[in-house]
């Protein structure tokens, strides 16, 4: 059976303030909204929803700040809630991995 592959991998630029969420039961999350520019076929800007779930503290204490480079590794999930309006849901990306270096900053990785 051949199998599926649900994986993303963004650069982009934050485009608000994170979100901080904590949770009665201790859970975290950070929403960001990221946007990333595209030349080809066209010229456009998409701004794409992330969520990571329990972040390091390291993370929750700086969360990015808007307008600052970010390289997000995850999935994409279709997320399903109630409204007045009826069942409403969105895609969104869940972060396995967020890091705010820019590409300067990074290490090489050896092989």
């Amino acid at each position: 059976m051949e199998m599926d592959l649900n994986l993303v991998v963004l650069c982009g630029r934050i485009a608000t303030e994170p979100e901080i969420r904590i949770f009665e039961s201790g859970t975290r999350l950070i929403r960001y909204l990221v946007t990333v520019r595209s030349e080809a076929p066209r010229r456009r800007v998409d701004v794409v929803p992330v969520t990571l779930w329990d972040p390091t503290d390291e993370e929750v204490d700086e969360p990015g700040e808007r307008g600052r480079r970010i390289w997000i590794c995850g999935s994409v999930q279709r997320r399903f809630w109630e409204s007045p309006d009826g069942r409403r849901s969105r895609l969104e990306v869940v972060a396995e991995q967020v890091n705010l270096k820019e590409v300067e900053e990074l290490e090489p990785v050896s092989a």
